[in-house]
Protein backbone atom coordinates (compact mmCIF):
# COMPACT_ATOMS: atom_id res chain seq x y z
CA UNK A 1 0.00 0.00 0.00
CA UNK A 2 1.79 3.11 -0.85
CA UNK A 3 1.25 6.27 1.14
CA UNK A 4 -0.70 9.33 0.59
CA UNK A 5 2.42 12.03 0.19
CA UNK A 6 0.72 16.09 -0.18
CA UNK A 7 3.81 18.49 -0.39
CA UNK A 8 2.92 20.66 2.05
CA UNK A 9 5.51 22.89 4.28
CA UNK A 10 6.29 21.16 7.50
CA UNK A 11 6.31 17.69 6.09
CA UNK A 12 8.64 15.99 7.00
CA UNK A 13 11.12 13.43 4.33
CA UNK A 14 14.12 11.82 4.58
CA UNK A 15 17.08 13.08 3.18
CA UNK A 16 17.77 13.48 -0.79
CA UNK A 17 20.08 10.38 -1.60
CA UNK A 18 18.35 8.65 1.32
CA UNK A 19 16.13 5.72 2.13
CA UNK A 20 12.74 5.97 3.67
CA UNK A 21 12.53 4.47 6.74
CA UNK A 22 11.30 0.30 6.96
CA UNK A 23 10.56 -0.03 10.71
CA UNK A 24 9.06 2.06 13.50
CA UNK A 25 10.97 3.95 15.99
CA UNK A 26 10.18 2.79 19.91
CA UNK A 27 9.03 4.91 22.23
CA UNK A 28 11.80 5.04 25.04
CA UNK A 29 10.22 4.59 28.60
CA UNK A 30 9.03 1.07 28.26
CA UNK A 31 9.05 -1.14 31.38
CA UNK A 32 8.33 -4.85 31.59
CA UNK A 33 4.51 -6.24 31.25
CA UNK A 34 2.88 -2.72 32.33
CA UNK A 35 5.13 -1.04 28.18
CA UNK A 36 4.34 2.56 27.95
CA UNK A 37 1.15 2.40 30.72
CA UNK A 38 3.01 4.70 33.43
CA UNK A 39 3.92 7.24 31.23
CA UNK A 40 0.05 7.39 29.36
CA UNK A 41 -1.37 7.84 32.94
CA UNK A 42 1.02 10.15 34.96
CA UNK A 43 1.24 12.56 31.71
CA UNK A 44 0.02 11.58 28.37
CA UNK A 45 -0.24 14.71 26.40
CA UNK A 46 3.47 15.65 27.52
CA UNK A 47 4.37 11.91 26.36
CA UNK A 48 2.21 11.60 22.71
CA UNK A 49 3.67 15.27 21.60
CA UNK A 50 7.03 13.99 22.13
CA UNK A 51 7.01 11.00 19.97
CA UNK A 52 7.30 12.79 16.32
CA UNK A 53 10.38 13.77 16.80
CA UNK A 54 11.36 10.04 16.94
CA UNK A 55 10.15 9.20 13.53
CA UNK A 56 6.48 9.24 11.60
CA UNK A 57 5.76 6.30 12.71
CA UNK A 58 6.21 5.00 16.81
CA UNK A 59 6.01 1.93 18.44
CA UNK A 60 4.26 1.96 21.57
CA UNK A 61 3.17 -0.74 24.18
CA UNK A 62 0.03 -0.50 25.95
CA UNK A 63 0.87 -3.35 28.43
CA UNK A 64 2.02 -6.21 26.74
CA UNK A 65 0.56 -5.02 22.89
CA UNK A 66 2.67 -3.52 19.92
CA UNK A 67 0.93 -0.64 19.08
CA UNK A 68 2.23 2.04 16.67
CA UNK A 69 1.18 6.14 16.83
CA UNK A 70 1.26 7.30 13.25
CA UNK A 71 2.56 11.06 13.79
CA UNK A 72 1.99 12.93 10.09
CA UNK A 73 -1.38 14.28 9.00
CA UNK A 74 -1.00 12.57 5.51
CA UNK A 75 -0.52 8.87 6.92
CA UNK A 76 -3.40 9.16 9.68
CA UNK A 77 -5.80 10.13 6.61
CA UNK A 78 -4.23 7.25 4.77
CA UNK A 79 -5.30 5.23 7.48
CA UNK A 80 -8.69 6.89 7.79
CA UNK A 81 -9.47 7.18 4.38
CA UNK A 82 -9.15 3.19 4.27
CA UNK A 83 -11.37 1.76 6.76
CA UNK A 84 -11.57 -1.82 5.64
CA UNK A 85 -8.03 -2.32 6.04
CA UNK A 86 -7.76 0.41 8.90
CA UNK A 87 -10.84 -0.64 10.82
CA UNK A 88 -12.65 0.56 13.86
CA UNK A 89 -10.46 -2.10 17.01
CA UNK A 90 -8.05 -1.86 19.32
CA UNK A 91 -7.60 -1.48 23.57
CA UNK A 92 -9.90 2.31 23.15
CA UNK A 93 -12.87 0.29 21.01
CA UNK A 94 -12.29 -2.99 22.68
CA UNK A 95 -12.93 -1.24 26.19
CA UNK A 96 -16.13 1.05 24.59
CA UNK A 97 -18.01 -1.86 23.84
CA UNK A 98 -18.13 -2.35 27.45
CA UNK A 99 -20.72 0.58 27.43
CA UNK A 100 -22.04 1.12 24.16
CA UNK A 101 -22.19 -2.10 22.53
CA UNK A 102 -22.19 -2.65 19.26
CA UNK A 103 -23.27 0.75 17.94
CA UNK A 104 -22.59 3.01 15.15
CA UNK A 105 -18.87 3.97 16.62
CA UNK A 106 -17.97 1.04 17.71
CA UNK A 107 -18.96 -1.43 14.87
CA UNK A 108 -16.90 -2.92 12.58
CA UNK A 109 -16.36 -1.82 8.86
CA UNK A 110 -19.45 -3.89 7.52
CA UNK A 111 -21.86 -3.69 10.02
CA UNK A 112 -21.33 0.10 10.21
CA UNK A 113 -22.26 0.67 6.31
CA UNK A 114 -25.89 -0.70 7.21
CA UNK A 115 -26.02 1.01 10.84
CA UNK A 116 -25.26 4.30 9.68
CA UNK A 117 -27.69 4.09 6.77
CA UNK A 118 -29.72 3.52 9.74
CA UNK A 119 -29.33 6.32 12.15
CA UNK A 120 -28.35 8.96 8.86
CA UNK A 121 -31.78 10.26 8.72
CA UNK A 122 -31.96 11.54 12.88
CA UNK A 123 -29.42 13.48 11.52
CA UNK A 124 -30.77 14.57 8.27
CA UNK A 125 -30.29 18.49 7.90
CA UNK A 126 -34.01 19.17 7.95
CA UNK A 127 -34.25 17.91 11.52
CA UNK A 128 -31.02 20.21 12.54
CA UNK A 129 -34.26 23.64 13.21
CA UNK A 130 -36.17 21.85 16.01
CA UNK A 131 -32.64 20.51 17.56
CA UNK A 132 -31.79 24.15 17.73
CA UNK A 133 -34.99 24.99 18.89
CA UNK A 134 -34.51 22.48 22.30
CA UNK A 135 -30.52 24.21 22.27
CA UNK A 136 -31.38 27.03 22.56
CA UNK A 137 -34.34 26.45 25.27
CA UNK A 138 -31.85 24.68 27.64
CA UNK A 139 -29.00 26.88 27.31
CA UNK A 140 -31.70 29.76 28.42
CA UNK A 141 -32.52 27.81 31.40
CA UNK A 142 -28.89 27.14 32.30
CA UNK A 143 -27.83 30.81 31.97
CA UNK A 144 -30.88 32.34 33.68
CA UNK A 145 -29.84 30.45 36.74
CA UNK A 146 -26.44 32.16 37.48
CA UNK A 147 -26.13 35.42 39.66
CA UNK A 148 -23.62 38.00 39.23
CA UNK A 149 -20.13 37.30 40.98
CA UNK A 150 -21.70 33.94 42.85
CA UNK A 151 -19.06 31.40 41.11
CA UNK A 152 -20.26 28.16 38.93
CA UNK A 153 -18.42 25.50 37.90
CA UNK A 154 -18.48 25.99 34.06
CA UNK A 155 -17.42 22.53 33.81
CA UNK A 156 -20.31 20.96 35.68
CA UNK A 157 -23.09 23.42 34.33
CA UNK A 158 -22.11 22.40 30.65
CA UNK A 159 -22.54 18.58 31.12
CA UNK A 160 -26.11 18.91 32.71
CA UNK A 161 -26.85 21.50 29.84
CA UNK A 162 -25.44 18.63 26.85
CA UNK A 163 -27.17 15.90 28.70
CA UNK A 164 -30.27 17.69 28.84
CA UNK A 165 -30.22 18.50 25.31
CA UNK A 166 -29.16 15.02 24.19
CA UNK A 167 -31.80 13.24 26.20
CA UNK A 168 -34.56 15.80 24.91
CA UNK A 169 -33.29 14.92 21.15
CA UNK A 170 -33.03 11.28 22.02
CA UNK A 171 -35.57 11.02 24.01
CA UNK A 172 -38.15 13.59 23.75
CA UNK A 173 -38.08 13.72 27.42
CA UNK A 174 -36.66 16.56 30.10
CA UNK A 175 -34.49 15.12 33.32
CA UNK A 176 -35.28 16.45 36.65
CA UNK A 177 -32.17 17.28 38.41
CA UNK A 178 -31.99 14.07 40.56
CA UNK A 179 -31.78 12.38 37.11
CA UNK A 180 -29.29 14.89 35.23
CA UNK A 181 -27.51 14.18 38.64
CA UNK A 182 -27.14 10.55 38.75
CA UNK A 183 -25.84 10.65 34.73
CA UNK A 184 -23.36 12.87 35.52
CA UNK A 185 -21.62 11.09 38.22
CA UNK A 186 -22.16 8.05 36.16
CA UNK A 187 -20.23 9.23 33.39
CA UNK A 188 -16.49 10.66 34.68
CA UNK A 189 -16.18 7.20 36.42
CA UNK A 190 -17.21 5.00 32.88
CA UNK A 191 -14.77 6.95 30.50
CA UNK A 192 -12.34 7.08 33.55
CA UNK A 193 -12.41 3.11 33.17
CA UNK A 194 -12.36 3.03 29.67
CA UNK A 195 -9.34 5.14 29.42
CA UNK A 196 -7.74 2.55 31.90
CA UNK A 197 -8.75 -0.07 30.04
CA UNK A 198 -7.75 1.06 26.88
CA UNK A 199 -3.91 1.97 28.20
CA UNK A 200 -3.62 -1.29 30.29
CA UNK A 201 -5.36 -3.83 28.50
CA UNK A 202 -4.98 -6.83 30.87
CA UNK A 203 -8.33 -8.34 31.26
CA UNK A 204 -7.35 -9.75 34.60
CA UNK A 205 -6.46 -6.57 36.15
CA UNK A 206 -9.68 -5.28 36.05
CA UNK A 207 -11.84 -8.16 36.41
CA UNK A 208 -10.66 -7.76 39.99
CA UNK A 209 -13.17 -6.43 42.72
CA UNK A 210 -11.27 -3.48 43.21
CA UNK A 211 -13.15 -0.51 44.31
CA UNK A 212 -12.48 1.23 41.18
CA UNK A 213 -13.77 -1.89 39.20
CA UNK A 214 -16.99 -1.99 41.11
CA UNK A 215 -18.22 1.86 40.37
CA UNK A 216 -17.24 0.97 37.12
CA UNK A 217 -19.54 -1.87 36.18
CA UNK A 218 -22.29 -0.19 38.58
CA UNK A 219 -22.44 2.52 36.38
CA UNK A 220 -22.26 1.00 33.52
CA UNK A 221 -25.04 -1.14 34.63
CA UNK A 222 -27.27 1.70 35.92
CA UNK A 223 -26.63 3.70 32.21
CA UNK A 224 -27.75 0.60 30.46
CA UNK A 225 -30.83 -0.22 32.58
CA UNK A 226 -32.19 3.39 32.37
CA UNK A 227 -31.74 2.71 28.25
CA UNK A 228 -33.30 -0.34 28.12
CA UNK A 229 -36.13 0.35 30.39
CA UNK A 230 -36.87 3.40 28.16
CA UNK A 231 -36.93 1.42 25.04
CA UNK A 232 -38.80 -1.17 25.83
CA UNK A 233 -41.17 1.25 27.40
CA UNK A 234 -41.35 3.15 24.07
CA UNK A 235 -41.96 0.27 22.14
CA UNK A 236 -44.60 -1.18 23.72
CA UNK A 237 -46.40 1.50 23.73
CA UNK A 238 -46.69 1.63 20.18
CA UNK A 239 -46.16 5.43 20.20
CA UNK A 240 -43.93 7.68 18.14
CA UNK A 241 -42.47 10.62 19.00
CA UNK A 242 -41.02 13.30 17.36
CA UNK A 243 -37.20 12.35 18.21
CA UNK A 244 -34.13 10.35 17.40
CA UNK A 245 -35.51 7.10 19.47
CA UNK A 246 -38.36 6.99 17.44
CA UNK A 247 -36.09 7.07 14.23
CA UNK A 248 -34.03 4.22 15.42
CA UNK A 249 -37.27 1.71 16.38
CA UNK A 250 -39.00 2.57 13.30
CA UNK A 251 -35.55 2.34 10.77
CA UNK A 252 -35.75 0.08 8.23
CA UNK A 253 -33.08 -0.73 5.67
CA UNK A 254 -34.43 -1.72 2.04
CA UNK A 255 -30.91 -3.10 0.77
CA UNK A 256 -30.57 -5.28 3.76
CA UNK A 257 -33.86 -5.36 5.24
CA UNK A 258 -32.11 -4.48 8.70
CA UNK A 259 -34.40 -3.45 11.60
CA UNK A 260 -32.90 -2.77 14.84
CA UNK A 261 -33.47 -5.06 17.82
CA UNK A 262 -34.36 -3.76 21.20
CA UNK A 263 -31.04 -4.13 22.34
CA UNK A 264 -29.09 -2.56 19.16
CA UNK A 265 -31.57 0.34 19.75
CA UNK A 266 -30.28 0.42 23.06
CA UNK A 267 -26.86 0.23 21.63
CA UNK A 268 -27.63 3.58 19.32
CA UNK A 269 -28.80 5.48 21.92
CA UNK A 270 -26.10 4.78 24.44
CA UNK A 271 -23.60 5.90 21.99
CA UNK A 272 -25.00 8.81 21.35
CA UNK A 273 -25.66 9.85 24.62
CA UNK A 274 -21.71 9.28 25.58
CA UNK A 275 -20.88 10.85 22.09
CA UNK A 276 -23.09 13.87 22.38
CA UNK A 277 -22.87 14.58 26.15
CA UNK A 278 -18.64 14.65 26.97
CA UNK A 279 -17.22 15.54 24.05
CA UNK A 280 -19.61 18.84 23.28
CA UNK A 281 -19.63 19.96 27.03
CA UNK A 282 -15.64 19.89 27.23
CA UNK A 283 -15.02 21.35 24.24
CA UNK A 284 -17.59 24.19 25.12
CA UNK A 285 -15.69 24.39 28.51
CA UNK A 286 -12.47 24.89 26.80
CA UNK A 287 -13.72 27.76 24.49
CA UNK A 288 -14.64 29.42 27.42
CA UNK A 289 -11.24 28.74 29.31
CA UNK A 290 -9.90 30.89 26.15
CA UNK A 291 -11.89 33.46 25.91
CA UNK A 292 -11.42 34.50 29.11
CA UNK A 293 -7.87 34.25 28.75
CA UNK A 294 -7.77 36.20 25.37
CA UNK A 295 -9.91 39.33 25.88
CA UNK A 296 -9.53 40.66 22.29
CA UNK A 297 -11.02 37.39 20.80
CA UNK A 298 -13.77 37.21 23.71
CA UNK A 299 -14.79 41.07 22.78
CA UNK A 300 -15.11 39.12 18.89
CA UNK A 301 -17.69 37.38 19.82
CA UNK A 302 -19.82 39.74 21.69
CA UNK A 303 -19.20 42.32 19.29
CA UNK A 304 -20.68 39.34 17.03
CA UNK A 305 -22.81 37.98 18.77
CA UNK A 306 -25.19 41.77 19.70
CA UNK A 307 -24.89 42.30 15.79
CA UNK A 308 -26.34 38.89 14.75
CA UNK A 309 -28.90 38.81 17.59
CA UNK A 310 -30.18 42.56 17.69
CA UNK A 311 -31.13 42.70 21.11
CA UNK A 312 -32.39 39.14 21.60
CA UNK A 313 -31.18 37.27 24.23
CA UNK A 314 -31.12 34.17 22.70
CA UNK A 315 -29.95 32.99 19.37
CA UNK A 316 -31.93 30.85 17.02
CA UNK A 317 -31.18 28.34 14.33
CA UNK A 318 -31.33 30.58 10.94
CA UNK A 319 -28.81 32.46 13.06
CA UNK A 320 -25.72 30.06 13.12
CA UNK A 321 -24.26 31.38 9.35
CA UNK A 322 -23.82 34.73 10.35
CA UNK A 323 -21.76 33.32 14.04
CA UNK A 324 -18.52 33.17 11.71
CA UNK A 325 -16.43 34.47 14.77
CA UNK A 326 -18.37 32.32 17.30
CA UNK A 327 -17.86 29.45 15.29
CA UNK A 328 -14.44 29.62 14.42
CA UNK A 329 -13.76 30.17 18.56
CA UNK A 330 -14.85 26.57 18.66
CA UNK A 331 -12.81 25.60 16.24
CA UNK A 332 -9.63 26.61 17.73
CA UNK A 333 -10.72 25.22 20.87
CA UNK A 334 -10.63 22.05 19.42
CA UNK A 335 -7.99 22.04 17.37
CA UNK A 336 -5.88 22.95 21.16
CA UNK A 337 -7.99 20.45 22.71
CA UNK A 338 -9.46 18.02 20.75
CA UNK A 339 -12.40 15.91 23.59
CA UNK A 340 -11.54 12.59 21.20
CA UNK A 341 -7.75 13.49 21.83
CA UNK A 342 -6.51 9.63 21.03
CA UNK A 343 -8.26 7.36 18.64
CA UNK A 344 -7.37 3.70 17.75
CA UNK A 345 -7.63 1.51 14.92
CA UNK A 346 -6.86 -2.22 13.67
CA UNK A 347 -5.53 -3.63 10.48
CA UNK A 348 -7.94 -6.61 9.22
CA UNK A 349 -5.33 -7.49 6.63
CA UNK A 350 -1.37 -7.60 5.87
CA UNK A 351 -0.57 -3.92 5.20
CA UNK A 352 2.05 -1.20 5.20
CA UNK A 353 2.42 2.18 6.50
CA UNK A 354 5.36 4.14 6.13
CA UNK A 355 7.47 2.01 5.62
CA UNK A 356 6.61 -0.42 8.52
CA UNK A 357 5.34 -3.87 7.62
CA UNK A 358 1.84 -4.22 10.13
CA UNK A 359 0.45 -7.45 10.24
CA UNK A 360 -3.22 -8.31 10.68
CA UNK A 361 -4.56 -7.31 14.01
CA UNK A 362 -1.95 -4.48 14.30
CA UNK A 363 -3.34 -1.63 16.37
CA UNK A 364 -2.65 1.79 15.00
CA UNK A 365 -2.77 4.96 16.94
CA UNK A 366 -3.33 8.73 16.21
CA UNK A 367 -3.71 11.47 18.35
CA UNK A 368 -5.91 14.48 17.44
CA UNK A 369 -4.02 16.65 19.80
CA UNK A 370 -0.50 15.84 18.55
CA UNK A 371 -2.30 16.75 15.12
CA UNK A 372 -3.35 19.91 15.83
CA UNK A 373 0.11 21.21 17.37
CA UNK A 374 1.88 19.75 14.89
CA UNK A 375 4.54 22.86 14.06
CA UNK A 376 5.40 21.93 10.82
CA UNK A 377 1.90 22.91 9.81
CA UNK A 378 0.58 25.06 12.34
CA UNK A 379 2.53 28.57 12.50
CA UNK A 380 2.93 28.69 16.54
CA UNK A 381 0.74 25.72 17.41
CA UNK A 382 0.43 26.74 21.03
CA UNK A 383 -1.28 30.24 20.19
CA UNK A 384 -4.93 30.63 20.26
CA UNK A 385 -6.17 32.17 17.02
CA UNK A 386 -9.60 31.79 15.77
CA UNK A 387 -8.56 33.58 12.91
CA UNK A 388 -6.77 31.20 11.42
CA UNK A 389 -9.96 29.30 10.40
CA UNK A 390 -10.36 32.07 8.19
CA UNK A 391 -11.19 31.02 4.38
CA UNK A 392 -8.60 32.33 2.85
CA UNK A 393 -6.40 31.35 5.50
CA UNK A 394 -7.24 27.52 5.88
CA UNK A 395 -4.90 25.10 3.74
CA UNK A 396 -5.67 21.55 2.13
CA UNK A 397 -2.44 20.71 5.37
CA UNK A 398 -4.48 22.77 8.18
CA UNK A 399 -8.18 20.79 7.10
CA UNK A 400 -5.72 17.23 6.70
CA UNK A 401 -4.16 17.50 10.56
CA UNK A 402 -7.96 18.82 11.46
CA UNK A 403 -9.61 15.80 12.92
CA UNK A 404 -12.04 15.94 15.43
CA UNK A 405 -14.28 14.56 14.26
CA UNK A 406 -12.29 11.90 12.58
CA UNK A 407 -12.80 11.63 8.77
CA UNK A 408 -13.96 9.17 6.06
CA UNK A 409 -16.86 6.91 5.87
CA UNK A 410 -16.09 6.56 10.01
CA UNK A 411 -16.37 10.43 10.50
CA UNK A 412 -18.76 11.59 13.42
CA UNK A 413 -22.20 11.61 12.28
CA UNK A 414 -23.33 14.04 14.93
CA UNK A 415 -20.11 16.47 13.56
CA UNK A 416 -22.90 19.30 12.59
CA UNK A 417 -24.92 18.73 15.80
CA UNK A 418 -22.05 18.93 17.95
CA UNK A 419 -21.18 21.87 15.97
CA UNK A 420 -24.62 23.65 16.09
CA UNK A 421 -24.83 23.24 20.05
CA UNK A 422 -21.23 24.50 21.07
CA UNK A 423 -21.73 27.66 18.91
CA UNK A 424 -25.51 28.27 20.08
CA UNK A 425 -24.43 27.69 23.42
CA UNK A 426 -21.48 30.08 23.37
CA UNK A 427 -23.40 33.01 21.62
CA UNK A 428 -26.18 32.57 23.80
CA UNK A 429 -24.30 32.69 26.86
CA UNK A 430 -22.13 35.48 25.50
CA UNK A 431 -25.06 37.63 24.94
CA UNK A 432 -25.68 38.15 28.53
CA UNK A 433 -22.32 37.36 30.24
CA UNK A 434 -18.58 37.35 30.94
CA UNK A 435 -16.88 35.11 32.45
CA UNK A 436 -13.78 35.11 34.51
CA UNK A 437 -12.02 32.38 36.23
CA UNK A 438 -11.99 32.33 40.37
CA UNK A 439 -8.57 34.27 41.61
CA UNK A 440 -6.37 31.57 42.06
CA UNK A 441 -7.99 28.78 40.06
CA UNK A 442 -6.07 26.53 38.09
CA UNK A 443 -6.56 24.47 34.68
CA UNK A 444 -4.85 21.75 33.55
CA UNK A 445 -5.76 18.85 31.13
CA UNK A 446 -7.54 16.22 32.42
CA UNK A 447 -6.85 13.21 29.57
CA UNK A 448 -9.02 10.65 30.05
CA UNK A 449 -11.59 9.02 27.32
CA UNK A 450 -12.21 12.85 26.24
CA UNK A 451 -10.25 15.77 27.12
CA UNK A 452 -11.74 17.43 29.95
CA UNK A 453 -10.66 20.72 32.05
CA UNK A 454 -11.83 19.43 35.10
CA UNK A 455 -13.60 21.64 37.39
CA UNK A 456 -13.92 25.21 36.05
CA UNK A 457 -14.83 28.05 38.51
CA UNK A 458 -15.72 31.13 36.98
CA UNK A 459 -17.55 34.10 38.17
CA UNK A 460 -20.21 35.77 35.79
CA UNK A 461 -20.29 39.51 35.24
CA UNK A 462 -23.79 40.46 33.71
CA UNK A 463 -22.35 42.30 30.03
CA UNK A 464 -23.49 45.84 29.59
CA UNK A 465 -25.07 45.73 25.80
CA UNK A 466 -25.60 48.02 23.27
CA UNK A 467 -28.69 49.71 23.01
CA UNK A 468 -30.92 48.91 20.16
CA UNK A 469 -30.04 52.15 18.12
CA UNK A 470 -26.51 51.57 18.43
CA UNK A 471 -27.22 48.11 17.42
CA UNK A 472 -28.89 49.23 14.48
CA UNK A 473 -26.21 51.94 13.64
CA UNK A 474 -23.49 48.87 13.38
CA UNK A 475 -25.62 47.03 10.84
CA UNK A 476 -26.19 49.79 9.00
CA UNK A 477 -22.23 50.55 9.06
CA UNK A 478 -21.60 46.55 8.21
CA UNK A 479 -23.67 46.84 5.02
Amino acid sequence: MTAIRPTWPGSRRPARGTAAPTAAAIAPGRLPVLGHAVPLLRRPLRFLTSLPSHGDLVEVRLGPLRAYLVCRPELVQQVLLDPRTFDKGGPLFDAARLLVGNGLVTSGWAEHRIQRRLVQPAFHPGRMASYARVMCEEVDTVVSAWEEGRAVDLNAALHALTIRVTMRTLLSTTMDSRAVAEVQHCLPVIFKGVYRRMIAPIGPLHRLPTPENRRFDRARARLCAIIDETVRARRSAGSEHDDVLSILIGAHDDESSKRFTDDEVRDQVMTMLIGGTETTANALGWAFHLLSRHPEAERAVQDEVDRVLGGRLLPAFPDLPELDHTRRVVTEALRLYPPAWILTRTTTAETELAGQPLPPGAIVLFSPYVLGRDPGVFRDPGRFDPDRWLPERVSPALRSAMLPFSAGSRKCIGDAFGMAEATLALAAVSARWQLRPVPGATIRPMPKASLSPGPLLMLPRRRRRPARSQLSSRRAGDQ
